[in-house]
């Protein structure tokens, strides 16, 4: 007796199509699974039988022979739960009035409770995404799932409970109807706004410039100034998500296992590891390598409050990815390459204390903890942030006073006008943004006229600045000039973007 049915198991972001072949022999009783499994594969044994047995079905004392092809990859995690179960059940005679066409075209994804119940998976977009390239039809998968994988159009998604509902199904003694997509809502989260923040136009303007050229920033000064509140803030004036990028996020944090609604994610995400975090979490990991937190960041903003209370190791693994946009973990069984496009934004004190500085509180740190101190982010690091703002404790005056701040939406309408621009700039050269420049790119789209040309290589010179940070200060004279709607940089833009580099000089 002989089956074969399909299902996906994940590579990272990517799906690999699984044929689950099943032979049934007479002989010593033995249930054996091969073709590469991992460690929770194999203990499928013990829960295919427990769920046949306990929804009322014989399990076979024979010889079962599971083989999962291609044998050379590596298959791993309960995705295969169901479809191994289903293998069986055909071999076994349990499902005899299959249509051969429809089960060509037809995964089965999920995990199996003893009792035959059918569990949630992690990662089933990224599946039923990869169902759909490779021509697959029909999806039968937990009705825990539905939501989830149902925005993905053209596609027939079956959702379903338990084994003997699926053996009814295939057997056409019930009939299950395709689960039909609700309309994808796109909705910000109206609780944060940057009316709530008095004062601080400077650094809500150096923030509007990171949101409009998609800039890294680094905001450094005193506690309790507002850094955390206005970073918090920032996420709602950036771009509203588009559906391709809305997938690709919800792609990533369906694998995590970090989606908090079972259907697509309609908000950029902003994500604030604490300073205790190990590396392995944010950069990506672990035995089945899973997205870091760089990776849950992309598309929307990293934020790591208290920068200097992060470990070195840390935030120097964080300049390749910054840089990339990329991050791939190495494993002896194949490489996983995750997105992380991600804007990065930083918080730090300027000094042990905190008040170094400040006007009204007399810093108490001596000159070498000071430098020792502000070592602790180092010089290439800081090449890669193209914003660094300081940041005043805010005047009572201003605190108290009536004046209504511009709101995330007054904002954002600058923001978004900016980015037109530069997606019609460059929608010949692939990229979004002003700060995904390259070299060549900077040359043709960032020219300067003698006096603002002068202006910068004084400062090249008195800053100490590096090549990187140069092209930084040109990358945001473009996006401040764009948020002018001008199509030239002019002296008051390099002006701007160059004061936005001052903390260079307390790092050295």
């Amino acid at each position: 007796m002989f089956s074969k049915v399909k299902s996906i198991v994940l590579n990272g972001l990517d799906g690999n199509l699984v044929e689950i072949q099943t032979d049934i022999e007479n002989g010593i009783p033995e249930f054996e699974i091969v073709g590469l499994p991992d460690a929770s594969v194999r203990e499928a044994k013990k829960r295919i039988e427990a769920a046949i047995k306990n929804s009322k079905m014989e399990f076979l004392n024979k010889k079962i022979l599971i083989n999962l092809a291609p044998a050379n990859i590596r298959k791993e995690g309960s995705c295969l739960d169901l479809a191994m179960a289903i293998g069986i059940l055909i071999a076994n005679r349990y499902i005899t009035n299959l249509d051969t066409n429809e089960l060509v075209n037809t995964i089965f994804l999920g995990e199996l409770s003893l009792d035959g119940k059918i569990n949630r998976i992690n990662g089933i977009l990224p599946m039923c995404i990869e169902a759909k390239n490779l021509g697959i039809k029909t999806v039968i998968l937990p009705n825990a799932n539905v939501n989830e994988a149902a925005v993905i159009s053209d596609l027939n998604i079956i959702p379903v409970n338990n084994l003997i509902e699926v053996k009814k199904y295939l057997n056409k003694e019930i009939e299950i109807y395709s689960y039909q997509s609700k309309e994808i809502i796109f909705s910000r989260n109206d609780n944060i706004d940057f009316a709530e923040v008095k004062g601080q136009e400077n650094v809500k303007r150096a923030l509007e410039i990171a949101a409009a050229g998609g800039h890294n920033c680094l905001m450094i000064g005193c506690p309790g100034a507002g850094k955390t509140m206005m970073a918090k803030r920032l996420v709602s004036i950036l771009l509203d998500l588009t559906i391709e990028e809305a997938m690709e996020i919800t792609k990533i944090h369906s694998i995590s296992g970090e989606l908090k609604n079972d259907g697509l994610m309609t908000n950029r995400p902003f994500r604030m590891p604490h300073h205790t975090i190990p590396i392995s979490t944010i950069i990506g990991g672990g035995r089945i390598p899973k997205p870091g937190e760089i990776s849950l960041a992309h598309l929307g903003i990293l934020f790591l409050d208290e920068l200097t209370e992060f470990s070195r190791n840390i935030l120097e693994s964080l300049r390749e990815p910054i840089e990339n946009k990329e991050v791939v973990i190495n494993r002896l069984n194949g490489n996983y390459r995750f997105p992380c496009n991600f804007m990065f934004v930083a918080s730090m004190n300027p000094c042990p204390c905190g008040y170094y500085g400040d006007e009204e509180k007399e810093c108490k740190c001596s000159e070498q903890e000071i430098h020792r101190y502000m070592n602790k982010i180092s010089g290439p690091l800081l090449d890669r942030i193209d914003i660094q703002v300081e940041v005043k404790r805010p005047e009572l005056r201003k605190i108290k006073s009536k004046e209504k701040p511009e709101t995330s939406m007054q904002i954002r309408e600058r923001v978004n006008v900016a980015r037109d621009i530069q997606l019609q700039r460059y929608k010949k050269y692939g990229i979004y943004s002003n700060s995904e420049l390259t070299t060549k790119m900077i040359s043709e789209f960032c020219n300067l006229d003698v006096q603002s040309e002068e202006l910068l290589q004084n400062a090249f010179k008195k800053l100490k600045l590096s090549v990187r940070a140069y092209e930084k200060i040109l990358k945001v004279s473009r996006t401040i000039a764009d948020l002018e709607e001008k199509d030239n940089i002019e002296f008051k833009h390099v002006a701007e973007a160059i004061q936005y580099r001052s903390i260079d000089k307390f790092i050295k």
